[in-house]
């Protein structure tokens, strides 16, 4: 049964106005540098919208959105909506071409940049296209391009804090996300109005239960949308507070934050946790005991981490999928029924199948490509029709991840559909080996992926991180790969095994397969 949605809708009313009249002096953001409450976030937010619209930004036009997570960002993002405007984040600690990248893709008419970001963001091609450039913090850099330039405090000096909201159809484009581009190029998910009311619906309040008296803290960035979902509007639409985090997100950062703001629901993707065990494990402090939920995406969680976080903190690690078409998460364990080393089942709401490779449905106990639908997803790729048709049949959404659902309907992730590897004829999920590698006493995080030997065949090598204080050696890559010959069939098991300080992973943290096959030469 669908989500009843109203006709009219706009995401800065339902996530702004309404618990700011509500609630006025309850604080919405509990990060750095102050906290900020929710009367307070609702004057920011109508400012910002109140100068877009002096810039004569209306209706569609794209705002780019170049900020670290912040009420700044909040504002940004909820002023743009709240006019009709479209908000595009992307990550503030990118690099100059990807900037370049971006304002050429969206076309954006106005950018928000902050000042950490402003001498790479100018340093490229594409600037000149803008008619108004925002900086926020300080800064010395000169500005060449044609474009006016605005310092926020002095741009929404004089702004009017009182603001009714563009009465949008809820089917009106609200917002760009663009997805990590481990398949080539970024693409602009095209999200409406109504997506976050479906996903903060069916997942933060039907699966997580979340409560005005959560205290939410998403270590994935808010550009990212895992990161904006935990740590902006989930938390914002039943009048919690957020723990957001302008800087990196380095461990030592993380559990700092963690111990002064005490969350109650901790979101992280799998190398995240990863991380802080093995910083854990060198003498990191760590206190999770405000936390009563831990959330996982982006990536499966190994098995392995989720028991160690329950045998050493006594948390059990909710781990899900999702996907930037969808918005957020459309499987995803059950709070006390969690299942190590499985995404659980169908969030309220969502509907999931798993096809062969001819497109027909509902493969039983088999190896599949994951399809789902439901209300929340993309109404396509911005300016990008063949990929859109690609990755859409109908009302479905192709993931490219490749599954399978157990007799209790519980689905196990294997890899995305081009990280499979077929040896011997016969399919390998790098995740299932990185589970058998991860049960290793030395290992700390670890990825496979498959090389052609001199016959053309291919065969599978992992790539591993050791634990803290042990030394790589060619006795221990034999152990490791004696201890994988133990628990999974022999065509399975790497037949090398290379020593790495550190894993390449995209922004998000997703392991980058491809560089891994880069230096293995192919």
């Amino acid at each position: 049964m669908p989500l009843e949605i109203p006709v009219q809708f706009n995401i800065a009313r339902h996530f702004i106005d309404a618990p700011a009249e509500n609630h006025p002096e309850r604080t919405a953001i509990l990060g750095e540098p102050a906290p900020v409450t929710y009367g307070e976030l609702q004057r920011l937010v109508n400012r910002a919208g109140n100068a877009l619209r002096g810039l004569e930004c209306g209706v569609g036009d794209r705002v780019l959105i170049v900020l670290p997570d912040s009420a700044e960002f909040v504002a940004a993002f909820f002023g743009a909506a709240k006019i009709g405007a479209v908000a595009v984040p992307v990550n503030s600690m990118t690099r100059a071409s990807d900037f370049g990248y971006y304002l050429a893709d969206c076309g954006a008419r106005v950018a928000i940049v902050h000042a950490s970001a402003l001498a790479e963001f100018l340093s490229v091609g594409g600037a000149e296209t803008l008619s108004h450039l925002v900086v926020v913090g300080e800064t010395t850099a000169s500005r060449a391009a044609a474009a006016n330039v605005w310092r926020w405090a002095d741009w929404l000096d004089g702004a009017s804090d009182d603001m009714e909201p563009l009465p949008t159809d809820s089917g009106m484009t609200a917002f760009f996300l663009y997805t990590s581009g481990s398949g080539g190029a970024p693409k602009a998910a095209v999200h409406k109005h109504k997506d976050m009311l479906v996903t903060s619906t069916s997942f933060a309040h039907g699966v997580l239960g979340l409560r005005p008296d959560d205290r939410t803290f998403s270590v994935s960035k808010l550009f990212f949308a895992y990161g904006l979902g935990g740590g902006m509007y989930f938390p914002l639409s039943v009048g919690a507070s957020t723990v957001l985090n302008p800087e990196r997100p380095r461990p030592e950062r993380i559990m700092d934050l963690v111990r002064r703001h005490r969350p109650t629901v901790f979101f992280a993707v799998p190398t995240i946790y990863a991380l802080l065990l093995r910083e854990i494990d060198a003498g990191l402090a760590a206190d999770f005991s405000s936390v009563r939920l831990a959330v996982s995406a982006g990536e499966a969680l190994p098995p392995e981490i989720f028991e160690q976080y329950r045998r050493r903190f006594g948390l059990e690690i909710i781990d899900g999928i999702g996907s930037t078409e969808m918005l957020h998460m459309f499987i995803s364990n059950r709070p006390g029924e969690a299942r190590a080393g499985t995404c659980g089942v169908e969030v309220p709401n969502y509907e999931a199948q798993i096809v062969d490779d001819n497109g027909l449905a509902d493969i039983q106990g088999e190896i599949g490509n994951l399809w789902v639908q439901g209300q929340s997803a993309f109404a396509g790729y911005w300016n990008k029709p063949e990929l859109t048709e690609r990755a859409r049949r109908g009302n479905w959404v192709v993931t490219g991840d490749k599954f399978f659902r157990d007799p209790d309907g519980f689905y196990h992730y294997c890899g995305r559909s081009d990280d499979m590897l077929k040896v011997a004829g016969m399919w390998v999920s790098p995740g299932e080996v990185e589970n058998a590698l991860l049960s290793h006493a030395a290992i700390a995080e670890a990825a496979l992926v498959g090389a052609t030997d001199g016959a053309g065949l291919t065969k599978p090598v992992s790539f591993v991180i050791l634990r803290p204080g042990i030394a790589p050696t060619a006795p221990l890559a034999e152990g490791i790969r004696a201890h994988v010959r133990r628990l999974l069939p022999s065509y399975k098991c790497p037949q090398d095994i290379r020593f790495l300080q550190e894993l390449p992973k995209t922004p998000t943290g997703k392991i980058q397969r491809f560089r891994l096959r880069e230096l293995l030469g192919r």
